[in-house]
């Protein structure tokens, strides 16, 4: 889940972590030339719901993935791309039909089927898990697939918002004002936002574009790639997609890993809450590795990291800091860029790095920080990743509309988060962005019930920053699944390189094996 830091509570989610490598295909492969493509399976694998016979029976054009980038990374050459249509709205299969980006890497060896991949957000792009797991057992008996869920990356139509010039203009406001007045603009703010969102995306497809649709796409991919079972890996916000499929679809379902859990009964407030407390672990967590030195920008004294942090950047609210780039670094983006970099310890230098230029009056470094987290492209331009990661929690779940309960959340989060408490509370906070959705929500916090599942494996990390444990714990419970515990501070971590992880889970994704309830790694 991705996190968005506001004066009120924190719309929080986040982004997986999660690193790929890209390799030549393996003995064997064919060599998918960029001009290749080809159809595959006209008849569809599995149970079919009625009415919705021609989108699973559909044929796969497979093509060079070069069209397919929106984020500025490229896909190796052993990655192919194709369209699946689907129809924007589920309860009208013969009205408007939209279409979902996937990419394929081929099995190098005997193939079991496709596994199905998703890194989270929502909002982020997943194409390139098409090359996770390079030069393993998964990349050698599945097809890999990522996909862009509907309105996201390379799918279509995409949800679009703001311009690349208002996003460059959002992130210049402090939007710390809580006073009467600072409270109206913030919220006249979200209706404008929300008014652009219908302008150009439109509300038909603003409605259609949660969770509860996303499923339903997955299983039509599930049987146009000749699966009659899908076999699936998600991570952070991906965990909420598949335990959802895995409700509407229980007889469908092969295996899952889960890694990066949401719990699927946790109110929106009390996961941003959550949230915040866990990323508070991380800042403290960096902190004490930090003060360790005499060059810390936070000084010696962990005890006092967060006072100093806060005299960092509470003047980037008045005056930004400068940069090689003439937009300076703005507050928010001062607390964006520090965010990216509590992901993972791998990126602690750089938030060091940034924090002890600013301590200079500089901001390169948390600019770019800020830059990588809001998906903006060296041309200037940008992804659409924050706009889809609105859309989605927006119909993902219900709103706060009573001021009261706003309040209280706000004044919850930051005692959760005191790092991110910028000490201009009055008591009072605007209302959150969905408050102001012009869609209403499709989806509720309840409890899972899914009968006649495999079991399905969930993975969490003691200190993850996005998705804390304990919704890990929660969804293992309610899944019946079984529970694997790294110990650990960065966010996800199955087949990124630790044995102990990886290999009960790729035995569990091949064998059907899985580890056992209690794993410690």
């Amino acid at each position: 889940m991705r996190t968005r830091t506001t004066t009120s509570v924190v719309a929080l989610s986040a982004v997986a972590l999660v690193l790929a490598g890209c390799s030549a295909p393996g003995p064997g492969a064919d060599p998918y030339p960029s001009t290749a493509s080809d159809s595959t399976f006209s008849a569809p694998a599995g149970p079919v719901p009625a009415g919705l016979e021609a989108f699973y029976a559909q044929s796969l054009q497979w093509e060079s993935c070069e069209s397919y980038n929106t984020d500025g990374s490229e896909l190796g050459d052993a990655v192919q791309c194709a369209r699946v249509t689907v129809p924007l709205d589920y309860a009208d299969p013969g009205g408007k039909t939209i279409d979902i980006a996937i990419s394929r890497t081929q099995a190098t060896g005997e193939k079991i089927g496709s596994i199905l991949m998703n890194p989270g957000g929502p909002g982020s792009s997943g194409l390139y898990l098409a090359e996770q797991a390079d030069g393993t057992p998964i990349a050698d008996r599945f097809d890999r697939i990522g996909f862009d869920p509907r309105g996201i990356g390379a799918s279509e139509p995409e949800v679009r918002c703001l311009t690349s010039e208002g996003v460059d203009e959002e992130r210049r406001e402090p939007d710390v004002d809580v006073s009467p007045e600072g409270i109206a603009a913030t919220e006249a703010d979200h209706r404008d936002y929300a008014a652009q969102c219908v302008e150009r995306t439109g509300a038909d497809v603003l409605e259609h574009v949660g969770t509860r649709e996303v499923v339903r796409d997955m299983d039509v991919i599930r049987a146009v790639l000749g699966d009659e079972k899908l076999t699936y890996v998600g991570y952070s916000y991906g965990t909420r997609i598949g335990t959802a499929y895995a409700e509407a679809f229980p007889s469908n379902v092969r295996a899952m890993v889960l890694d990066g859990a949401l719990d699927p009964d946790q109110s929106p407030v009390d996961e941003a809450v959550a949230q915040g407390a866990a990323f508070q672990t991380a800042f403290d967590q960096f902190a004490a590795d930090c003060t360790q030195t005499d060059t810390c920008p936070l000084g010696t004294d962990p005890s006092q990291a967060v006072a100093q942090f806060r005299t960092l950047v509470d003047p980037l609210v008045d005056t930004p800091a400068d940069t090689t780039d003439p937009r300076g670094l703005s507050y928010d983006d001062a607390i964006t860029g520090a965010q990216q970099a509590l992901y993972s310890p791998q990126l602690w230098r750089l938030l060091r790095a940034g924090l002890s230029e600013l301590r200079e009056g500089r901001g390169d470094t948390l600019l770019r920080l800020a830059d990588t987290y809001s998906g903006r492209l060296e041309d200037g331009s940008y992804t659409n990743i924050d706009d889809a990661f609105n859309a989605v929690r927006c119909v993902d779940g219900p709103p706060t509309t009573d001021r009261g309960e706003a309040d209280e959340a706000d004044a919850r989060f930051r005692a959760a988060a005191p790092y991110l408490d910028d000490g201009r509370s009055t008591g009072n906070a605007p209302l959150d962005l969905c408050a102001f959705w012009p869609v209403p929500n499709t989806s509720e916090p309840h409890i899972v019930e899914a009968e006649g599942l495999p079991t399905l494996v969930v993975v969490s990390t003691t200190n993850d920053p996005a998705t804390p444990y304990q919704a890990g714990v929660e969804l293992a419970d309610q899944l019946r699944g079984d529970l694997v515990t790294y110990n650990g501070t960065q966010h996800t971590v199955a087949f990124s390189g630790v044995e102990c992880i990886d290999d009960p889970l790729t035995n569990y994704l091949v064998d059907l094996v899985p580890p056992g309830e209690g794993l410690v790694c």
